[in-house]
């Protein structure tokens, strides 16, 4: 069962390399549980679809691997969400290569399998529990070890737990082996891909000038700005030549929706924050009044902060407590305040302080016998025995344990939830001093104490919180359902929604590219059922009123629009277009009147009303030029470079933000010697990077259907 603790307090995210990209995946168990009769499918690639139950089990299977690499047991809603958008990423790119790989031929052998285990480099074999103890490195031995005492092993005879353990660890072994099969195939996809785009050696002697050769060149540029963008007119019919010309910028591969809607965020009601406020008072004047038994007098107040009788640091304390400790004498009570970063109100009681060690270093020995009575006497003997002189560390290891001295800071046990023995137990430690020994009665054992070292001596702080949230109450919330259900039973078509909303006190909100593959609306918890709703709508329905958020939210929702899959009309490329054809034409502008001028020297250039001048240093073609004078970067003056000859003047250049004349007036090359292998692996590795492109390619072609929201 080490192996398996081991693997459980790894603090590292297990990261799974899956074909082009590193996947990690963060995993919970709180999936939806499907009917049998629920046979939908929950998207498809190719024409092949996958149902909602290989879906589920891929996310349980990917679930469960992490869960075991992490020690996780629950996750946020956002990192379930995570989950299942990376699961999906990971099914679809795994099936595009399959597609292409059948039609190529290409496959992957068991042999090759077998190479990469005893091999045991890549990079999936990392971070296993397959590893040797003394490197931590992955073992091929010590997997086939486990595989062999698997196969062996007899399920009726063992235990349960050890028959839990093997089969999730087989499991893990599995999943971990069809990933590798699944990451090899993609390797060798793009591998293929990258090798058909060859290099050859003019290319590389040029990539390496481009890297290499610095170009200072002074710069004159007239900005677009300085034309009022109502001095030029762009007709229809240019708008739409230039829609007919980049129209493939405007494909929707995914069917999107146009909604309307109203978030109406319950909060507390000045009645509410009245009636809290008394509470507040009340329960100050008792905080002041109690002389002990803090943690149940805290617990009975509702506070959100709980008291744990340990000295902390006031990295462990609320801030706008901290903020005020210095202004409270040792025994008095702070508050009522208001804290707005958190919306609470406060008390507080400053019990104590002291100085103390925030490292402890001890060493232990755990003490059980068959019953209470023998416990005491043996710890007795022990305890006695190394009080009379005795080796700590030779009885330790006489009862089975190593007795070697730990530490243990403050970061190890502040913020937890703390009582009973494990509170009793660090009480003991942090309140010994060095060399001192105790025998520590727990409820099922005893322990023999001893502190060896103490260091790092801080100023720490007992201090009694009551945090209380201002909520709203039942009656709040109540008043503002019904007020909101009517709003929505007397406004029920998106029209009237639009109209009144506003004079109704709502706030009317947009959305005019919501896709399924969301996970909500607006950002707020738990609205799956409202996007759902909307793409199940008719255009101009209102939805009913969702409850949503954190059991403080209002929603309702008007289908505004459809824009389905394919080109996105001119319409809403307008804008867009609009700013390029008039960037277009002021640059046209620009360079005739340049010309109009007659100008042939950087000075003439640089003398023009409205020009900015500028010294570019260390240009390269290989990385994009920043123009501090233009505040933009200009792949023109990169590109320029290349090909621009010292001291000799540019014609007009139009660039990103305004026209320019680059000349260039100093040049050198770094020093660095030409190696014409490693020069080529660097293109090679450029075009390794092309060959994982190629996958967004295949899956505009495969025309994937993305359903998941209907279910998940």
């Amino acid at each position: 069962m080490a192996t398996l603790q081991k693997i459980r307090s790894k603090g590292p995210l297990l990261v799974i390399v899956i074909g082009v990209a590193l996947f990690a995946f963060i995993a919970g168990d709180a999936w939806r549980v499907f009917q049998p009769h629920q046979s939908q499918d929950v998207g498809e690639v190719n024409g092949d679809a996958i149902s909602a139950q290989d879906y589920q089990k891929l996310l349980e299977e990917y679930t469960e691997v992490l869960k075991l690499s992490n020690g996780l047991n629950s996750l946020t809603d956002e990192q379930n969400n995570q989950v299942k958008d990376e699961v999906w990423r990971s099914y679809v790119n795994g099936k595009l290569v399959e597609d292409e790989a059948e039609k190529l031929g290409l496959t992957v052998s068991d042999e090759e399998i077998k190479a990469i285990i005893n091999q045991g480099t890549h990079p999936i074999l990392r971070n296993t529990p397959f590893a040797n103890p003394q490197t931590g490195m992955f073992d091929r031995d010590v997997l086939m070890k486990f595989l062999a005492d698997y196969a062996k092993m007899s399920k009726s005879q063992l235990p349960a737990q050890y028959m839990e353990y093997y089969q999730t660890m087989y499991n893990f072994w599995t999943f971990l082996e069809k990933t590798l099969r699944q990451t090899r195939l993609q390797e060798k996809y793009q591998a293929l891909i990258a090798q058909a785009l060859l290099t050859n050696p003019v290319e590389v002697q040029n990539s390496f000038d481009g890297r290499t050769k610095q170009t200072d060149m002074m710069l004159a540029a007239i900005p677009y700005s300085s034309i009022p963008d109502s001095t030029i007119q762009v007709s229809d019919e240019e708008l739409q030549a230039a829609y007919d010309k980049k129209k493939e910028r405007y494909r929707q591969y995914a069917e999107s929706r146009s909604i309307r809607y109203i978030d109406v965020q319950v909060t507390a009601s000045d009645a509410d924050k009245a009636a809290l406020q008394k509470e507040m008072d009340e329960y100050t004047v008792q905080l002041a009044d109690t002389k002990g038994d803090y943690a149940s007098f805290i617990r009975s107040t509702g506070s959100t902060y709980p008291y744990t009788d340990l000295y902390y640091t006031t990295r462990a304390l609320p801030a706008d407590v901290v903020a005020r400790l210095d202004s409270v004498a040792t025994g008095d009570v702070f508050g009522p305040y208001y804290n707005a970063m958190d919306n609470t109100l406060n008390s507080f009681k400053k019990l104590s302080v002291a100085s103390m060690p925030d490292s402890v270093q001890f060493r232990m020995i755990q003490v059980v016998a068959e019953t209470p009575d023998k416990t005491k006497t043996l710890a007795d003997s022990i305890y006695n025995a190394i009080k009379g002189g005795a080796d700590f560390t030779a009885l330790a290891q006489k009862y089975g344990q190593t007795g070697e001295a730990n530490w243990i800071s403050s970061t190890n046990y502040e913020g937890a939830q703390l009582e009973g023995d494990n509170l009793k137990y660090l009480q003991t430690v942090t309140s010994l001093k060095p060399k001192e020994l105790t025998n520590l009665a727990l409820a099922q054992a005893n322990v023999i104490l001893e502190v060896t070292d103490r260091k790092a001596t801080k100023e720490k702080y007992k201090v009694a919180v009551i945090k209380r949230p201002i909520e709203f109450s039942k009656e709040t919330y109540n008043k503002a359902y019904n007020d909101f259900s009517q709003f929505i039973a007397d406004n029920n078509t998106l029209d009237k929604l639009v109209d009144n909303a506003e004079e109704a006190g709502y706030r009317l909100l947009s959305n005019t590219d919501l896709y399924s593959s969301e996970h909500g609306i607006g950002g707020i918890a738990d609205t799956k059922e409202a996007l759902r709703w909307a793409f199940q709508a008719e255009v101009g329905d209102v939805s009913g009123l969702y409850e949503c958020g954190e059991n403080d939210h209002l929603m309702v929702v008007g289908l505004a629009g459809i824009m389905p899959e394919g080109y996105r009309p001119l319409v809403l490329a307008k804008n867009e277009l609009r700013r390029e054809i008039i960037r277009e034409k002021k640059g046209d502008k620009i360079i005739a009147d340049m010309k109009a001028a007659n100008l042939t020297t950087f000075d003439q250039y640089k003398g023009m009303e409205n020009a900015v001048s500028d010294s570019v240093k260390h240009v390269t073609f290989g990385a994009q030029a920043y123009v501090s004078a233009l505040r933009s970067s200009e792949p023109v003056v990169s590109a320029y470079a290349s090909a621009g000859k010292a001291n000799t003047l540019s014609a007009p250049l139009k660039g990103t933000a305004g026209v320019m004349v680059l000349q260039p007036y100093a040049e050198e090359k770094l020093n660095e010697t030409f190696d014409q292998k490693a020069e080529q692996q660097r293109v090679e590795s450029m075009y390794a990077s092309i060959a994982r492109q190629f996958l967004n390619d295949l899956y505009l072609k495969a025309n994937v259907k993305d359903k998941r929201y209907l279910f998940f």
